[in-house]
């Protein structure tokens, strides 16, 4: 089996996991606008707002992490009583979190970080937070609620030094974790720069920047043995296996308790936000031990999600086409047959690349010159192509009984064979407008035997800002020709 066949049957195993993600809930605010000029006031750039939104940070990013790649998660950590507790929860309920054992408090503000956003790049950020240590009973029985619940294949703490996570804790989790077998694994991505703290942990996930607070030792720039022998100490201290050192375009670098150690390097990408990469990186670690991986192998699946994570910008998720995407050899080339869960997870990071999005859709029954003919016309109207295949079922609605002459899956192979062709999906609807409401795409391209007006889904695509364009037709070319000619061949061979 190759190395990247075994991990790719890691991440389809995720959907079994079940992961509880303990730690500091928070909630991400952004504005972003444009920056057109400097305040007559102060020395500061005027940002015209453009729009507002909120996505789930700290702890709570590490549960719709784990969330977005098919696990079951349950999150445990405190809120404020508060408009952004209620935000918190509302998003957790939407990214399918199980949130029964997020408390809220009276003596302390849901943590929040606003993020003001203009000419390509974070111009301020503000925070609101305390952080000085919470009730270890108020903790201990929102765990409880957890411990009452189905069992975890792994936890994940998260601390941000915001007052949940207490030595108390740890040790309550490592206990839980230990009444479930040993093979609960325990994953910390620590804050505080004493790790003893976490003893009894199976993984720590430090940046670092962290292992540097941590050992007072200066390491940026260090060779990985330099920064392995400072971190083998800390590991042994706190009774952990390993930590997994995160170390930006560098990779990550597996530190064992005895110092022992291995590189795992970074695919060299264009990073646009670091923001909630460390996240990622925690939630796909913990997934990977949870489903049977080696500690290389989770660490590998990890390192592969952070690269995805680093090329969005602000705190997002992975998801698994992504991951998987990610995971692929570098002259591999990723299969372009997609659910429907799928390829809008693509087409998502196509757009977040600057990606201009075609759509096209059709039977396709008896690929001919015809069909090719409009599917690189419709290639030429954007960056990548997305062709929406009629299922068997709705060909023989539409075609009538003996339709399609060549089932779905052998359809889309060969249209995913084509190199004008970036994705493949099949519908089950007689039009692709539910798809097109998914996809959202930039262009929407048909052959000129249609009317602007007949277009489906024409509409949806104008009110977005997109476009519809009909290219040219190869005359006499169509599946029914094709039919018909056999059709009038077959008694002359038969005679001959």
């Amino acid at each position: 089996m190759s190395p990247a066949r075994s991990l790719f049957e890691r991440v389809a195993r995720f959907p079994d996991a079940h992961i509880w993600v303990v730690g500091d809930c928070m909630l991400d605010e952004y504005v972003r606008g444009d920056v057109e000029r400097v305040s007559p006031e102060a020395p500061v750039p005027v940002v015209r707002a453009r729009e507002s939104f909120s996505r789930l940070g700290g702890a709570a990013h590490v549960a719709h992490a784990v969330a977005a790649l098919g696990a079951r998660v349950s999150l445990c950590g405190w809120i404020g009583k508060d408009p952004a507790g209620d935000a918190i929860l509302t998003e957790c309920g939407e990214s399918g979190i199980d949130a029964r054992a997020v408390g809220r408090v009276d003596d302390r503000p849901t943590t929040r970080k606003l993020r003001v956003l203009g000419a390509g790049q974070q111009l301020l950020r503000m925070d609101w937070e305390e952080t000085h240590d919470g009730s270890d009973e108020v903790a201990a029985a929102l765990v409880g609620v957890l411990a009452d619940g189905a069992d975890p294949t792994a936890i994940v703490v998260s601390d941000y030094a915001k007052g949940f996570v207490t030595e108390a804790l740890v040790r309550e989790l490592v206990a839980v974790a230990r009444r479930r077998g040993r093979a609960v694994p325990v994953v910390v991505d620590p804050k505080h720069l004493d790790f003893a703290r976490y003893r009894g942990a199976t993984v720590l996930k430090p940046n670092l920047r962290e292992l540097e607070q941590a050992t007072g030792r200066r390491l940026a720039g260090e060779a990985d043995d330099a920064i392995a022998a400072a971190a083998g100490p800390a590991v042994a201290a706190c009774g952990a296996e390993a930590a997994v050192v995160t170390l930006g375009e560098r990779g990550m670098l597996i530190v064992r308790r005895d110092g022992s150690h291995r590189a795992i390097a970074s695919t060299p990408r264009e990073v646009f936000d670091v923001t909630g990469a460390g996240d990622n990186v925690a939630a796909t670690l913990a997934l990977g031990l949870s489903v049977g991986a080696s500690l290389e192998e989770a660490a590998e699946i990890a390192n592969a999600a952070a690269g995805v994570a680093v090329t969005r910008r602000g705190a997002r998720v992975v998801g698994p086409y992504a991951l998987r995407t990610a995971l692929q050899p570098p002259d591999g080339r990723a299969v372009p047959i997609h659910s429907r869960e799928s390829v809008a997870e693509r087409v998502a990071a196509w757009r977040e690349g600057g990606r201009r999005i075609v759509f096209t859709n059709g039977c396709f029954d008896l690929l001919h010159a015809g069909h090719l003919s409009l599917l690189r016309g419709a290639a030429e109207q954007g960056d990548v192509l997305v062709v929406g295949l009629n299922s068997d079922a709705s060909v023989r609605r539409l075609k009538g009984e003996g339709r399609p002459l060549v089932p779905a899956a052998e359809r889309a192979s060969l249209l995913a064979a084509l190199d004008c062709v970036d994705a493949v999906v099949v519908f089950e609807e007689d039009t692709p407008l539910a798809l097109l409401h998914e996809l959202e795409p930039d262009v929407l391209v048909k052959g000129q035997d249609y009317m602007v007006d007949q277009v489906v889904g024409r509409e949806l695509v104008e009110a977005r800002g997109g476009r519809v364009v009909l290219v040219p037709l190869l005359p006499d070319r169509s599946t029914t020709a094709l039919v018909e000619h056999v059709q009038r061949i077959r008694p002359r061979a038969k005679t001959d």
